[in-house]
């Protein structure tokens, strides 16, 4: 199972039902970030950041400016306010998007 597939996995989904923040968090094995994520999910991550994008910044700090230009090349935007008004990004594909690209970004 890859990242992107453990994330969605606890997404919304009993017992934890985390938001996309913790689900990425969680699909690193970065528990300790998970109590800190439970107030960043459905808009309300610093700056209205998407939480999916925000849980990986903190997974991988060093790779905030990559993350974050690759996640909006991606997804036409980084913010939850622009997604699901705008684009109407469902929040699946942004924590698809934000699982791959941190992935892909480690490798």
């Amino acid at each position: 199972m890859n990242a992107a597939e453990r994330a969605l996995s606890v997404f919304r989904c009993p017992p934890h039902r985390y938001n996309c923040a913790q689900a990425v968090c969680a699909a690193f094995g970065c528990d300790d970030l998970l109590e800190p994520m439970q107030s960043c999910g459905g808009g309300r991550a610093p700056e209205g950041t998407c939480g999916a994008l925000y849980g990986a910044i903190q997974v991988a700090p060093e790779l905030e400016a990559q993350l974050r230009e690759a996640f909006a090349a991606a997804n036409g935007a980084t913010t939850c306010r622009q997604l699901k008004g705008e684009g109407r990004v469902p929040c699946e594909v942004c924590v698809r998007t934000a699982c791959e690209l941190l992935e892909k970004l480690r490798a």
